[in-house]
């Protein structure tokens, strides 16, 4: 038998088994928890079943070891489905010790009616250096449903981004799965601008002495609904991990950060810090938001907290008594909360393109 065939069987084999635990799960319902604030019922009513599925795309052997290892599909009904039917893989490989000066730009573009499954496999090397920037753009309504696939080597460095600005009319569904090495130091950003219906699941699982960074920045306006699932796992000891996410609603917008830490028993000497902060801007807007600590450890130092909020009236009040206008005073201070956001953003340019989006957002008033 040829390599080749050898391959088409078992990418073939992977997607059946990953439509048949699709068929099994079903699209969750808000009956279970982990959907208890969101209703896929219109990405259910979006997508066709019955799809065939696409033929064998070619995967390299490096990452034959990984794909479906990391983000499974067992328990996540869209992680199965995007298996089941991604067409190709975009792969990344930085090799040990390797340190790249630009980052890896990787731009999803949807289709407008049309569903898309981005698949995203990086693999980084012991003591290798890298930032990466994910982008998803797309007109109209269309259903993008991503995988992506890190696997960060022993000492590695990883800085990772993730960009969503689709149409206000699009369903969105992000599963990101960072399994790290031993000492290894890895950071993602979650940037959520655009989408009817947004669902990002990030989920980083550490090795012994390794550091995780999950950031996230969410403004949803008029009836946008965003969604962020997150779950860090210490399963080794001496891990640290640092988590800030930051909301803004307006109108009558919906917002969901459900936060789960886990310290494994073996994971002592665990330090963890979780914190979910949401302003809202009008009294229609909802967030609900629920912090979790699983753990199984008893030498660990572990904080979490959330705040629900509206614009402080005693800045309004000075930014007013100097001249500025009620409208500009919302719009500064409302710049200045999601500024802490990208101020941790490193790479440059993304920066100051995040920066000039959002002060000309904040200028435009959705009801």
């Amino acid at each position: 038998m040829t390599s080749a065939v050898s391959e088409q069987i078992w990418v073939q084999a992977l997607r059946e088994a990953a439509l048949e635990r699709f068929q099994q799960l079903g699209f969750p319902t808000t009956h279970e928890e982990e959907w208890r604030f969101t209703n896929v019922a219109p990405i259910a009513k979006f997508f066709k079943m019955g799809q065939a599925l696409p033929p064998a795309s070619s995967i390299p052997d490096a990452a034959r070891a990984h794909l479906a290892q990391h983000a499974q599909f067992n328990l996540n009904p869209f992680a199965a489905l995007n298996t089941a039917y991604f067409r190709d893989i975009t792969f990344h490989q930085v090799l040990r010790g390797a340190v790249l000066e630009d980052p890896i730009h990787i731009t999803y573009q949807a289709q407008l009616n049309q569903t898309q499954h981005p698949r995203t496999l990086i693999l980084v090397g012991p003591n290798a250096q890298c930032a990466i920037v994910e982008s998803y753009l797309g007109p109209g309504q269309h259903f993008t449903n991503a995988v992506t696939e890190i696997v960060v080597g022993e000492g590695a460095v990883v800085d990772h981004y993730k960009v969503q600005r689709e149409s206000l009319e699009a369903f969105h569904v992000h599963t990101l799965h960072a399994t790290l090495g031993r000492s290894a130091n890895f950071s993602s950003h979650s940037i959520s601008l655009g989408g009817a219906l947004v669902r990002n699941d990030a989920n980083v699982t550490l090795s012994e002495g390794a550091e995780a960074t999950l950031n996230g920045l969410y403004i949803a306006a008029g009836r946008q609904h965003v969604d962020n699932h997150t779950q860090i796992d210490h399963a080794r000891p001496h891990g640290t991990s640092h988590e800030l996410y930051k909301g803004i609603l307006d109108g009558h917008a919906t917002a969901v950060f459900n936060g789960r830490i886990i310290v494994r028993k073996d994971a002592q000497k665990t330090d963890s810090k979780q914190t979910n902060k949401n302003l809202v801007l009008s009294g229609d807007a909802v967030i609900n938001t629920k912090p979790e600590l699983q753990i199984l450890a008893d030498d660990v130092r572990c904080t979490h907290g959330a705040t629900i909020g509206q614009l402080d009236s005693e800045a309004m009040f000075y930014l007013q008594s100097r001249g500025i206008g009620a409208r500009e005073a919302r719009d500064l201070l409302t710049y200045a909360f999601a500024q802490d956001i990208l101020d941790r953003i490193k790479v440059s340019g993304l920066r100051r393109e995040l920066e000039t989006e959002l002060f000309r957002k904040f200028h435009e008033r959705v009801e």
